[in-house]
């Protein structure tokens, strides 16, 4: 059984490259990060695996690749990029990778957080623009952190959290327990939260989850923060909210739209804290995440 990552960037190519094993199933590397969709089937060239990093998969692309069984989804957010019911109704299987970059994110959700609470992305722009601007900022020990989905993510944030002094309230769509964490309904943790901060996967259910209307519930001055994907919130009403100042901050690291267009709104709103669908960006998690890819490989290839 022959597979192929189609779109590894350097780093990502160079940890495949040193983690594979004499007896390994034959993956090729394709190292141009940069390909479009409809380069996937002359790439892939008949094998039955492909190892997708962020490049969209279409059914209409998939139908064109001829011999292709199986889909290795370097994460959890595979609905962003392709239909995985479309996908097995052509006899091709979507294998997802769980907890590879839980630390990461938290930890970029909690860095998000805290640039928010104390304004230093402002205050660095304003500063290498010649201002001296100063600001009260909001103090976060003693305050309350709404997590909406609680996954291993939404725990390591709540373990840091609960760490710096923070009260830690959730909601999940399924009961869920963690020590120092009370699960609450969603209309009381969007009433109560100083900071919510959102850890859902993408599907039917949850896109657009934070809507208008769940919005105008939220504590006024809050802080949103979303690591999870763009499409869960409802930009528009995001945006209206942040120009209001019923929302005091967004750290986001997600949009509908990656990369983010030079000349979207996001990029010209004071009270928002940007950063480039990087959460999961660290030597560890990456390690983590390519060792869970060959796992699937070979499990693939011998049948499992």
């Amino acid at each position: 059984m022959r597979g192929v990552f189609v779109d590894a960037n350097g780093s990502l190519a160079d940890v495949f490259e040193r983690q594979r094993k004499s007896g390994d199933p034959a993956v090729r590397i394709n190292r141009n990060a940069d390909i479009k969709s409809e380069d996937i089937p002359g790439l892939l060239d008949g094998a039955e695996i492909v190892v997708i990093d962020h490049t969209a998969l279409p059914t209409d692309i998939a139908k064109r690749c001829t011999g292709l069984k199986h889909v290795v989804f370097l994460g959890t957010g595979a609905r962003s990029y392709m239909n995985p019911e479309e996908l097995a109704d052509l006899g091709i299987a979507v294998h997802l990778i769980k907890g590879y970059g839980d630390t990461a994110v938290a930890e970029c959700a909690i860095a998000l957080m805290w640039t928010a609470a104390r304004g230093i992305a402002k205050m660095d722009r304003e500063m290498r623009a010649g201002n001296w601007l100063r600001e009260d900022a909001m103090q976060l020990t003693g305050k309350t952190l709404g997590l909406i989905g609680f996954g291993g993510i939404a725990a390591e944030v709540a373990r840091i959290a609960l760490g710096s002094g923070m009260k830690v309230i959730a909601w999940n769509r399924s009961p869920k327990q963690f020590p120092g964490v009370e699960f609450v309904s969603i209309d009381r943790l969007l009433a109560q939260s100083d900071v919510a901060s959102l850890h859902l996967l993408l599907n039917d259910e949850t896109r657009g989850f934070l809507s208008r209307e769940r919005i105008q519930v939220m504590r006024p001055g809050v802080i949103l923060i979303n690591t999870a994907r763009g499409a869960v919130v409802d930009e528009a009403a995001m945006i209206e909210a942040l120009k209001s100042a019923h929302i005091r901050h967004a750290g986001l690291d997600v949009f509908n739209t990656e990369p983010l267009p030079v000349d979207h709104p996001l990029t010209n709103i004071p009270n928002v804290t940007l950063s480039a669908h990087s959460a999961f960006r660290t030597p560890e998690a990456s390690e983590n995440l390519i060792h869970a890819a060959w796992e699937h490989c070979r499990r693939l290839a011998g049948g499992g």
